[in-house]
């Protein structure tokens, strides 16, 4: 990440071109598979990493004890109290500290991703705790087509003497198909309260709103909850169906109003914030950056919340969350457990990726580039890896199968290394750290508007099972790439040139006969349906202007926000 906090990348976008950001410029031809890759493209391509032993295979949920963990070894202690242990793939020394209890007697730990939520929908960034599901459901899908259903007036907000209009990265919404007893709770209006088929979009946006709506038809649910700071992240639902969202806020200035960095808690029935923490912490290592983009990691099971910060802490929160659908109240009380840690070359700190995690191991990345994996129990440090340049794009997890184990695809961006750069992606052993292949991929280095891997990579299912879609920004002026790895050896199956650059984090739709279909946005404020087999367009429709924010889906309906000052309900068909 350059200098500037990414906040400050919509001061240099809005100013380009008006054909990019709200034109409908026709892409290149169709893109041809590319069936091998260079040597220079492919650059590390290891064995696969050691079976683990059978006495291993734990039933989903059970924590990993870190002793049993291929090549582990317990760090060392310090004089100061604090931890360190070598980095795992270069010189130097990882070290962090503990601010409070992490309560190592309860055993956090996540389950099988379609166990992580009690409630249908997308209730976190990705959906669950391999951000790995940004869609729920299917959609009956025969003409190939996207259709405009509706679409919801946002506004805009003016902050460090620039304007931020509607919603940015990584500005995913919420949707949520919430149980009988909290539609009850919440006093939604009719005929939402009372419909089991009702589904709500959660939006909060730079204009320092929580938008809320119906999924169908784009009509307003409740009030929009005024947050009083922009937000520019994406928030979280509590898994539970507690009617509790989790935002943090991404600016300290709205239209002149000076509000202090915070992390914000919302109480869903009386639509206020009820609770919190301040984003500019004492304990913090960064000084004058407090914003909370990442999406926060809830625990259904354990009551317990993960979230890193801007600031460069790590938050272990137990949430002390309970909902009475008699009296229709919701109370939270959290009690914060901090984690500050330093890599060898740490000067920027900062998490701005979503933590992902497999069983108790946390995963996450920070603008300094180091790649860390975490024991969610103790908050102990597993590994942690330079990725050589500041990665925000969120780790995606990829379960081992039918053992224990798991993989992370992760990229970087093009920010320190400058214009010597080249974004790389990785596919790295969740367990051990290891490096199994890399591809590198020339990019732009661009000071004001990021370039390299800022979009969510996608994992392939249905047909196009052993693909992960990356989604590479900058790698012209104003263009950048789309392109399939071959999950198992890294090699590029096809590649798609894209005549202008995405952040949005490209998502997939499941159809009713199996079929996947991909969905990204781009600068232009165009909306794709592609085809994650080969890269090609089944169609493309106009949003009308830059589109920072990743999508959402449940069934055939995906909603997203962008520069336009709209959110807009868009169906697949």
């Amino acid at each position: 990440m350059r200098f500037l906090p990414r906040a400050f990348a919509p001061v240099v976008a809005p100013v380009i071109a008006a054909a990019t950001l709200f034109g409908c410029a026709a892409e290149p031809d169709p893109p041809q598979p590319v069936v091998a890759v260079s040597a220079e493209a492919l650059t590390s391509l290891k064995t696969p990493p050691p079976v683990v032993p059978a006495e291993f295979d734990l039933p989903p949920g059970v924590p990993l004890e870190l002793t049993d963990i291929p090549g582990y070894t317990a760090p060392t202690e310090g004089a100061d109290g604090g931890w360190s242990r070598p980095m795992a793939d270069s010189s130097g020394t990882f070290s962090w500290r503990l601010i409070g209890d992490p309560d190592s007697a309860t055993p956090l730990a996540w389950g099988d991703a379609d166990d992580f939520s009690q409630v249908p929908g997308v209730l976190t960034f990705r959906g669950n705790n391999y951000r790995s599901a940004p869609t729920y459901g299917q959609a009956e899908i025969t003409q190939k087509k996207l259709q405009i259903e509706w679409a919801h007036p946002i506004n805009t907000v003016q902050a460090f003497g620039s304007i931020w209009p509607g919603a940015g990265w990584t500005g995913q919404p919420l949707l949520v198909g919430w149980p009988e007893q909290t539609r009850a709770a919440m006093g939604l209006a009719e005929p939402f309260a009372s419909d089991p088929e009702f589904v709500e979009v959660l939006y909060p946006v730079f204009g320092g709103v929580i938008h809320r709506l119906d999924l169908r038809t784009g009509q307003v649910t409740k009030p929009a909850i005024e947050g009083s700071c922009p937000f520019k992240g994406t928030a979280s639902v509590d898994p539970r169906g507690y009617p509790l969202l989790y935002a943090g806020q991404g600016l300290p200035d709205r239209n002149g109003l000076v509000c202090p960095w915070r992390y914000r808690l919302f109480d869903l029935i009386q639509n206020k914030e009820v609770a919190g923490w301040e984003g500019a912490d004492p304990d913090s290592p960064r000084s004058g950056w407090g914003a909370f983009d990442a999406s926060a990691l809830i625990s259904a099971e354990h009551d317990y919340l993960i979230e890193g910060g801007e600031n460069g802490l790590i938050y272990k929160v137990r949430l002390g969350a309970s909902f009475d659908d008699a009296s229709q109240t919701v109370s939270v009380a959290p009690v914060l457990t901090k984690v500050r840690f330093k890599g060898p070359v740490s000067d920027r700190y900062g998490i701005e990726g979503s933590p992902a995690a497999y069983r108790n191991l946390v995963f996450t990345q920070d603008n300094d580039g180091i790649l860390a994996a975490w024991d969610a129990i103790t908050l102990t440090n597993i590994w942690a890896r330079s990725v050589g340049d500041d990665a925000d794009a969120t780790i995606v997890v990829e379960p081992r199968q039918g053992q224990v184990g798991a993989y992370l695809y992760v990229g970087n961006e093009i920010d320190q290394r400058g214009s010597a750069g080249i974004t790389n992606l990785r596919k790295i052993d969740a367990l051990t750290g290891e490096l199994l292949w890399q591809h590198d991929e020339p990019a732009v280095y661009d000071e004001k508007t990021n370039g390299g891997l800022v979009a969510t990579p996608l994992l392939g299912a249905g047909q196009a099972e052993g693909l992960v879609i990356f989604n590479v920004a900058k790698t012209s002026a104003s263009g950048g790439v789309l392109l399939a790895l071959d999950t198992t050896t890294g090699t590029v199956k096809w590649r798609r040139d894209l005549l202008n650059y995405s952040w949005s984090s490209p998502i997939g739709i499941m159809s009713t006969d199996g079929q996947q279909y991909g969905v990204f946005c781009d600068s232009a404020g165009m909306m794709h349906l592609f085809d994650p087999l080969t890269g090609a367009d089944f169609d493309a429709i106009s949003i009308g202007a830059n589109t920072e924010a990743s999508p959402a889906a449940y069934g055939d309906m995906i909603v997203v926000a962008n520069y336009s000052l709209k959110i807009y309900g868009v169906r697949v068909h």
